[in-house]
C-alpha cells in the first residue's frame, strides 16, 4: 500500500478521477479529535459509497454515502492510501485539527444461490 499526501491543487481532479472506481464500495468513517477521542461517525459503518467530491469554492470535501452526506469543512490536508486495486483509505485533517479517516472496502460478494437438488 502506498500512502501519499495530496497537494491542494490535486484534490478536485483526484476525486473526480477516482469517484467512478469507488462507486458502490463500502465506507466507514472514523472521526478523531482531542475533544472527542476516537469515534465512528454515526450511521457510517460500512455504508455504500456514492462518491467523494471536493468543492474548492466553498472549501468542502463531501463524502456521499447511502443515506448520509458527510461534509468536511476547510480541509487542511488529505492523505490517501492506494493499493493494487485502487483507493483503500484516506485521512482528512480539517482546519480545527480533527482527523477523519475514511476506510474503503469492496462489498461482500456472495455466491449465487445453487439450484435445488432433487
Amino acid at each position: 500500500m502506498a500512502s501519499r499526501k495530496l497537494d491542494k491543487a490535486q484534490w478536485r481532479p483526484f476525486f473526480d478521477r477516482v469517484s467512478k472506481a469507488i462507486l458502490g464500495m463500502r465506507a466507514e468513517i472514523e472521526v478523531d479529535s482531542l475533544e472527542l477521542g476516537s469515534q465512528l461517525e454515526v450511521k457510517a459503518d460500512w455504508l455504500p459509497l456514492l462518491g467523494i467530491v471536493y468543492d474548492h469554492k466553498d472549501d468542502i470535501l463531501e463524502i456521499a454515502l447511502e443515506g448520509l452526506d458527510h461534509l468536511i469543512r476547510n480541509p487542511r490536508e488529505i492523505h490517501v492510501d492506494e493499493g493494487v486495486t485502487g483507493l483503500e483509505s484516506l485521512m482528512v485533517v480539517s482546519a480545527d485539527g480533527v482527523r477523519q479517516i475514511v476506510k474503503l472496502r469492496d462489498p461482500l460478494m456472495l455466491p449465487a444461490p445453487s439450484a435445488a437438488v432433487s
